[in-house]
């Protein structure tokens, strides 16, 4: 209760300063709050009682009720009608690939092992998926980037062959030209969703990304973990490569070895803009056996009507699922999620409480959407954007909450795709309000501006906020910060390993951040401003379509 009184305190306080009230008005919201609330949420959603959250399972169907009943008992609508529901049609595809996979070259071969050296897997809705004789081609980067003056496949057919590509992007700790593309900061064309979409416009009977864990940002075993088993879909008329998957650098190396092309320096030769696609002469048959579930899973939306009638909204969204039950780690086998995204999503309910708790609504509509699917790719937030419920046009902006600080309070934030719309400057005012300073993506190499919901939103063109925990501990400093995040990573990131245990976290960080959350939302919603994607961004023509 006192979470909610302080966030109510915050808001009055708030308004009072957008009508040039004193800064002591503030001031007087500033009191120590209780965590509990949202931390209830946690511990629940990140239990094993909900089986990891994975779409069409036990744990989906807790997890809808839990979330359509704590909306119901905050006295917030339905935000699809008269429901609380968004049905998602997806497919689910089991796949069972070849356990060793042959490369041939002339009489020679060379074997690798599934999930040791190579993961394969299919989206193509069918029983059997198949490639036969298909020539391996080493790629570079696999991008067509016409505005960076880029074409990895220029001058090829790849009709039946199977192109061999690197993670990221040529920007990527380029020493030679760090002007090329952004830099050190992923582009669209860096994240491994658009080598697979590329390699298929090309015809490409297959796509493998070498797996590097700097480039990518994750470890071998989210490989593993995340690209075996059942895996969902959206049903598409877009075309598919046959094959999809992975291979790690060191079988890599051993395939360019065995290729023997007289090529070297494959690597340095892909960071060029004049770079030629290399075949390696070396062949794979191989095959994805599939077993096919359709099913229906949810998103989960309420809201909170304006004070007055308005076609205008301001959507909070975060994803409720995880990967539910699978490969055993040191005799765990589920993967609870609690920082991904169990954090997100009971941060989410807080804000949602305390919006509904004011004395009266803002003059915009606020939603709030718990997406389905975003380990399956983001699939939730991407039917959403494809069948929106409130127009794009008059969706004001969209904040996005996906994993929060769990190591305590801290001087600054970063902002995820910092630079791409004017939701920075809002954020940098409301961190300043709560002494914080704001910092460009830690790690923009990673490309976490294209892993998660946000990015649907982006995609048709509204401004969207994703922030990420800071790392100057306000106590312990960025080393210690730092620390916390990479042992994250290596150690609980998709593993049965990032479970929720009391005591354990500093929810202090979390608190702040849902803070500022709801504090620029309740700003976006409560006046005229119009958060608007600056120039240089992708995404600003997107915006202008829609004003049109």
């Amino acid at each position: 209760m006192k979470y909610i009184i302080y966030l109510l305190l915050l808001a009055v306080a708030w308004t009072a300063c957008e009508t040039n009230s004193t800064a002591s008005d503030t001031e007087t919201a500033q009191i120590q709050i209780d965590s509990a609330a949202v931390e209830q949420h946690l511990a629940t959603l990140a239990s094993d009682e909900f089986e990891g959250r994975k779409p069409f399972s036990a744990g989906e169907e807790k997890t809808v009720d839990y979330l359509v009943n704590a909306f119901k008992d905050m006295g917030l609508q339905p935000g699809n009608g008269d429901s609380y529901i968004q049905e998602v049609p997806l497919v689910e595809i089991t796949g069972t690939p070849e356990t060793e996979i042959a490369l041939i070259k002339g009489a020679d071969q060379m074997i690798f092992k599934q999930g040791k050296q190579i993961v394969t897997y299919t989206e193509k809705v069918e029983e059997r998926v198949e490639v036969n004789d298909a020539e391996l081609v080493f790629c570079g980067y696999g991008i067509v980037a016409p505005e960076y003056g880029w074409n990895d496949y220029e001058g090829i057919d790849m009709t039946g062959k199977i192109a061999v590509v690197m993670v990221n992007d040529p920007g990527f700790e380029n020493e030679v030209d760090s002007t090329i593309f952004k830099g050190n900061t992923m582009t669209y064309y860096g994240r491994w969703t658009y080598k697979y979409e590329e390699a298929a416009r090309q015809g490409a009977a297959g796509c493998l990304i070498i797996h590097e864990q700097r480039a990518a940002g994750y470890p071998w075993f989210v490989v593993q973990s995340s690209w075996t088993g059942g895996k969902l879909n959206l049903e598409s008329e877009l075309p598919k490569c046959n094959i999809q998957g992975w291979i790690t650098l060191q079988a890599t190396s051993d395939l360019f070895k065995f290729a023997n092309t007289g090529e070297r320096g494959f690597f340095e030769k892909a960071r060029s803009t004049d770079f030629e696609p290399i075949p390696l002469g070396v062949t794979i048959s191989t095959y994805v056996e599939n077993e096919m579930k359709r099913d229906v899973s949810k998103n989960v939306i309420a809201m909170l009507p304006a004070k007055e009638e308005s076609d205008e909204y301001v959507i909070y969204s975060s994803h409720w699922d995880h990967l539910g039950i699978g490969q055993p780690v040191n005799g765990d086998s589920i993967y609870n999620g609690a920082l991904d995204n169990a954090s997100g999503t009971a941060s989410m309910l807080g804000i949602a409480e305390a919006f509904t708790q004011l004395p009266e609504a803002p003059s915009r509509n606020v939603v709030f959407l718990a997406v389905t699917a975003e380990e399956q790719g983001l699939l939730g937030s991407a039917y959403y954007a494809e069948n929106p419920i409130f127009p794009p046009a008059q969706t004001v902006a969209n904040l996005n909450i996906d994993g929060v600080n769990f190591y305590g309070a801290t001087n600054d934030l970063s902002i995820v795709g910092y630079g791409q719309s004017t939701m920075d400057d809002l954020t940098e005012e409301e961190a300043k309000k709560q002494g914080r300073y704001v910092t460009p993506d830690a790690q923009p190499e990673k490309g976490f501006f294209f892993r998660s919901d946000q990015f649907s939103f982006a995609k048709i063109g509204i401004p969207v906020l994703y922030i990420d925990s800071g790392l100057d501990h306000k106590e312990k400093g960025k080393a210690y910060s730092k620390d916390q995040l990479d042992k994250y990573t290596a150690e609980r990131y998709h593993r049965p390993a990032d479970h929720y245990t009391p005591g354990e976290w500093d929810l202090s960080g979390m608190v702040a951040d849902a803070l500022l959350f709801f504090n620029i939302g309740y700003r976006i919603a409560d006046s005229d401003i119009y958060p608007e994607w600056k120039d240089g961004s992708e995404f600003k023509s997107k915006r202008e379509v829609l004003k049109d």
